[in-house]
């Protein structure tokens, strides 16, 4: 990978692309291009990259300096968005939620970087979470902000 970002770059406005950079996404998560490029394209595009725990902790440490795996990284220059297959499966796991529903969710918070949200403030965070809530209402995937009872956290 290079030193402005993972493969597969991307042009600002381009179609969205999937690039399925850890071949066990496609058992672990059947469908996985179709939903990240659905999910990418509603938010607003991007090129997505279905990549390893492995892959993802790299390129944490070497762009953010945390030597961890994250569940999604973007990069802004190339517009790409980066998921770790392992930490979206335990994740969905903890939050009882079906793994293609935190793909898309993940897609869509990645794909609302890329066009300038951010969740570092309260006001900030809560316009992001409505933002993902609409699109992934469109999408068919339910709001991941509202508990088993329908109501937000």
């Amino acid at each position: 990978m290079s030193s402005s970002g993972p493969r597969c770059p991307a042009s600002a406005g381009q179609l969205s692309s999937v690039f399925v950079d850890d071949p066990a996404w496609r058992g672990a998560l059947p469908g996985a291009e179709g939903i990240a490029i659905r999910a990418a394209a509603a938010a607003g595009g991007g090129s997505v990259v279905l990549a390893s725990d492995a892959v993802v902790k790299s390129l944490n440490h070497h762009h953010r300096g945390r030597n961890k795996p994250t569940n999604v990284l973007t990069f802004d220059e190339s517009r790409e968005i980066v998921l770790a297959l392992g930490t979206v499966r335990r994740e969905a796991r903890a939050a009882g939620r079906q793994p293609a529903h935190h793909l898309a969710h993940l897609v869509v918070h990645g794909a609302l970087h890329l066009r300038g949200h951010d969740h570092h403030h309260p006001g900030d965070a809560r316009r992001m979470e409505m933002a993902e809530a609409r699109i992934l209402r469109r999408l068919g995937v339910p709001n991941p902000w509202r508990n088993a009872a329908g109501r937000a956290p």
